[in-house]
């Protein structure tokens, strides 16, 4: 059930707070997404038995390779985290954040702030492992802090245990918008034998394809392009360059029912507005469509503009 066959070159939804929640990662299993990843799991809010935290975790119906996103840097908490981990079905994996720019995470010597201290890094993985029962350890990194080092980086993650490595082509500090390096991964690649995924704009089929081939990484990993587009793992998966653009109001609509089911009425309305601007781009009369939307908080309002607007 949790194997991943990399000899097949799987393609994986990378974890995006505020996005690869619960209804976003079933629509993308829908479309053949080979593995999923949580939003981002704070191992403080974990430990604290945040309600909140635990509501994030559930899993989908239709997800067999669920991994879970963990950020931290305390080891003592990372353990505690990975043991309360352990008692929940349904997970096939830890993966630890080593790629996150966002200042208030970086300040708590979290996400990419682990790249300026790689022997501690290393540490973190390997208490992950030793103390972990689900199937995959598996780390999310950059190609640096400040500087590229992805060679270094990713020897230090396979020597410490990790089963596979996701490399964003970006330093922290180029945050979100610096040119993604496919060489710096493809040289990362090449470094270690454990399977790697590449990630970073990837947006596109055409783009995945490129990236696959230049990189010769064992998997791809998509986030920001499979927003508004999840069937872009579909033509993966089938190798077409297309898809039939009618999917696109199916999904639509089940994707507002599962955000209504999961976060309910008010919070699923309001939640899945940013999913309709990205569902709605490049349509005709998408900045108006857009306009009418985020003033509507009746589920069957809604559901009448969107079979208005998408059919």
């Amino acid at each position: 059930m949790f194997e991943i066959d990399f000899s097949q070159s799987p393609s994986a939804l990378a974890p995006l707070a505020g996005f690869t929640d619960l209804p976003f990662r079933y629509v993308c299993k829908k479309f053949d997404v080979d593995l999923t990843f949580s939003e981002m799991i704070s191992v403080n809010a974990l430990i604290r038995n945040s309600k909140k935290t635990f509501h994030m975790l559930k899993c989908a119906s239709n997800e067999d390779r669920y991994i879970v996103q963990i950020a931290g840097s305390d080891i003592n908490n990372i353990i505690k985290a990975v043991e309360i981990l352990n008692d929940i079905d349904g997970i096939a994996g830890i993966d630890l954040n080593c790629g996150c720019p966002v200042p208030k995470v970086v300040a708590q010597d979290a996400g990419s702030s682990l790249l300026k201290d790689l022997s501690h890094l290393s540490h973190i993985v390997e208490a992950i492992k030793k103390y972990s029962n689900k199937h995959y350890t598996s780390v999310k990194t950059r190609i640096g802090f400040s500087e590229k080092t992805p060679e270094i980086i990713a020897k230090t993650i396979e020597s410490a245990g990790a089963d596979f490595i996701s490399i964003h082509g970006r330093t922290r500090s180029g945050g979100y918008k610096s040119e993604i390096d496919y060489d710096a991964i493809r040289r990362a690649n090449k470094t270690v034998k454990i399977p790697v995924f590449a990630n970073g704009d990837i947006t596109t089929y055409e783009k995945a394809l490129e990236v696959r081939n230049f990189t010769k990484c064992e998997g791809l990993m998509i986030g920001r392009g499979a927003i508004g587009n999840p069937w872009i793992f579909y033509q993966l998966k089938h190798n077409q360059s297309s898809v039939d653009k009618s999917l696109i109001k199916s999904v639509v609509l089940e994707h507002l029912q599962l955000m209504i089911e999961f976060y309910g009425d008010k919070f699923g309305i309001i939640l899945f507005r940013k999913h309709l601007h990205a569902y709605s781009k490049s349509l005709p009369q998408a900045s108006i469509f857009r306009h009418k939307i985020n003033a509507i908080s009746d589920k069957n309002e809604l559901l009448e503009t969107l079979e208005e607007f998408f059919t």
